[in-house]
């Protein structure tokens, strides 16, 4: 029996949460005494290889008619029909945008059981540990189900090196086009930006930068760390960032390793999508701030004074 695990790509470059995914699973695949088998949906050829080196002892590339541009419906219909022909008990995906539409439909065609935001590994008795309540509580829920369907939470494991040398087998599944529903018309990225989702620093702005003009330092301090940038609501209402940036309980839910919070009060909707930051570092001039009680770190400061001095530092420590 094995583990399946569904690699996420962008145009052939695999994201990190499938390493994570990965890694994840071969851990799990260790302690039930199972084999990890990635499944690639859609043009990836040249970076198949580099599976092996995060967990998989096999990589299924799976081409056909509908699968060059996501669609859940297809994708599922792939990965419900490789568990089947691997003998699949378990199929972890990441808890992304497209894991996260395609989990609940590979648990019903499976007839699985389903736990999103997973943030552990299992114990024995397949009980894990998962986000509750946008982030604001932990719970615990075992799944007795003879197949399971595990969604990772980005950020929430750490990705190591096996070196395996996979086996890569490549099959053609054709899905119809009537078994799709929906259909993409247009499908609009940021170039040269560090995906949110992905990213283990962030620098966020808030409504104490006052306004867009003085957003340079922020692109600049996240620049100089290797970082995305994040907004609050109230920033992206008014149209002083893309809402693409807007990180909260109606935004994006993200995870990185540091959240650098500039000029945010903290209220609890944006706390709901960045509480699970492993280190959060806070600027305001308002010691009261709410952000100060979730903080690891803390500066109270007017940000137009700390930020060249963070700047200023971070260019020092990159020479």
């Amino acid at each position: 029996m094995s583990i399946i695990v569904f690699a996420e790509h962008d145009k052939g470059t695999f994201k990190k949460s499938s390493f994570e995914a990965l890694t994840y699973a071969q851990d799990l695949a260790a302690a039930k005494g199972l084999t990890v088998t990635a499944v690639v949906i859609g043009a990836a050829d040249s970076n198949l290889n580099q599976l092996g080196n995060h967990g998989a002892n096999k990589v299924i590339s799976v081409k056909g008619n509908n699968l060059d541009i996501f669609s859940a419906e297809a994708f599922s219909n792939v990965m419900a029909k490789v568990a089947g022909e691997e003998n699949a008990s378990i199929v972890i995906v990441s808890n992304t945008y497209s894991g996260k539409s395609i989990s609940p439909r590979v648990a019903v065609k499976l007839g699985a059981g389903i736990i999103s935001g997973v943030i552990s590994l299992p114990t024995d008795d397949f009980s894990v540990k998962k986000t509750a309540f946008s982030n604001k509580a932990m719970a615990f829920m075992k799944l007795k189900s003879d197949k399971k369907v595990f969604c990772l939470v980005p950020n929430s494991y750490e990705v190591k090196n096996f070196s395996f040398n996979a086996e890569i087998k490549e099959i053609a599944i054709d899905i119809e086009s009537s078994a799709i529903n929906t259909k993409s018309l247009n499908i609009s990225k940021a170039s040269g930006k560090i995906p949110l989702t992905e990213a283990e620093i962030v620098v966020s702005g808030g409504r104490g930068m006052k306004g867009p003009e003085n957003w340079g330092m922020i692109e600049e301090l996240a620049s100089l760390l290797g970082a995305a940038t994040a907004c609050s609501k109230p920033v992206s209402d008014m149209d002083w960032r893309s809402h693409e940036e807007h990180v909260g309980q109606t935004g994006i839910t993200i995870k990185p390793n540091v959240y650098i919070a500039i000029g945010i009060s903290g209220a609890i909707q944006h706390l709901a999508g960045v509480s699970s930051s492993k280190v959060i570092c806070v600027i305001n001039k308002d010691a009261e701030a709410p952000f100060f009680k979730a903080a690891d770190y803390g500066i109270v400061g007017d940000a137009f004074e700390v930020l060249p001095q963070l700047i200023a530092k971070a260019k020092q420590l990159n020479n």
